[in-house]
């Protein structure tokens, strides 16, 4: 035991160096036991309640590393020691580098934890947003580490100052060279937020139309009705004008017919009433006005509105169709002609002398 007290390593007796590593593993060991607790714990809380960060905190446990945790045990056993200003500066770093990427791993994870939970919760409200939170997610993880790694330089005693101005100016140098990259993926921020469209409405942009299929970060990519997939720039797409049917909430319809020039006026009268009881014996329609517009090159003309309360095609066609087949069942009735282009010929005869 003399010898103990008296055998010296770095400045320390022997006796402090035993007494600084049976610290260190009561430390060690208390921690891993406490960890394993923390655990069981957390788990046995998340199974009981809905309250979706408990699950969070019942996976993010088990997450800390056994390194991290020897580390702490170590720095608690070299508090015994006496060791210089230069040794326990060296240990404190290493101790608050390891603290910091251990927070960052369950920062991380907790970021992807809240990705996964909105997503879940949005999949069947709007499918187009769960890759808009993908891509924030990917962002906000690559942000903490980031902080993380500047904290690490910040605490090793690196001035980071110079080092943000410089990322400053190399984050505008590849800005400035991915322009049209940085644009397309605001412009599917803008449409995240904004929302003019989403997955499944069927849209018009210039002479080209089509079905949202997916929208992505650059891209957006619509199903033709001929089948083909189209794909627009995000940036370009808003740029345009774009006609969304899937947000018409009613179909307005107008249609025009004409009749001959020989049919009586009291049946002119009556094709205006014949054309709305057409309308009004439909499901989802709305009648609003029909009438006698104006005498054309070979018709006397009717102009009818009227409108449908669904804003699908096939049923506004469905609908239309019925209509149609209803008047001209009508005109059979009434003995009213359709008129179609026709010409007249006045044949004068005669001559000189005659």
């Amino acid at each position: 035991m003399n010898y103990l007290q008296t055998y010296d390593f770095l400045g320390n007796p022997a006796t402090r160096w035993l007494m600084a590593v049976a610290l260190a593993l009561a430390a060690w060991f208390g921690l891993l036991l406490a960890r394993r607790v923390a655990s069981a714990a957390a788990r046995k809380v998340a199974s009981k309640t809905g309250f979706r960060w408990n699950h969070w905190l019942a996976d993010a446990i088990p997450r800390t590393s056994s390194m991290v945790l020897a580390v702490v045990a170590v720095f608690a056993g070299s508090r015994l020691l006496e060791v210089s200003d230069r040794s326990g500066a060296f240990l404190a770093g290493i101790l608050v580098t390891v603290l910091l990427i251990q927070g960052g791993v369950w920062a991380s994870h907790g970021v992807t934890f809240l990705v996964g939970d909105i997503r879940r919760r949005k999949l069947e409200q709007d499918p187009a947003a769960t890759t808009y939170v993908g891509a924030f997610g990917l962002f906000a993880r690559w942000l903490v580490w980031v902080l993380v790694f500047l904290l690490i330089l910040s605490n090793a005693g690196v001035e980071i100052t110079p080092l943000l101005a410089g990322l400053g100016v190399g984050g505008l140098a590849v800005a400035l060279a991915v322009q049209t990259i940085l644009e397309d993926l605001l412009a599917s921020v803008s449409i995240m937020l904004d929302k003019p469209f989403v997955v499944g409405d069927f849209l018009i942009i210039g002479d080209l139309m089509g079905a949202v299929e997916h929208i992505g970060i650059k891209t957006t990519r619509i199903r033709s009705l001929s089948g083909e997939q189209l794909v627009f720039s995000n940036n370009d797409l808003l740029a345009s004008r774009i006609r969304n049917f899937g947000r018409m909430r009613e179909r307005r319809v107008d249609f025009s017919l004409g009749v001959t020039y020989q049919t009586p006026r009291s049946k002119i009268e009556r094709i205006p009433g014949i054309i709305e009881e057409a309308i009004r014996s439909q499901s989802n329609t709305r009648f609003d006005r029909s009438h006698f517009k104006e005498f054309g090159a070979f018709a006397l003309d009717f102009e009818t509105i009227y409108f449908i309360g669904v804003p699908d095609f096939n049923t506004y066609m469905n609908i239309q169709q019925a209509i149609n087949l209803r008047i001209h069942e009508a005109f059979e009735k009434e003995g009213i002609e359709f008129a179609y282009p026709t010409q007249t010929l006045f044949v004068e005869k005669g001559g000189a002398g005659t």
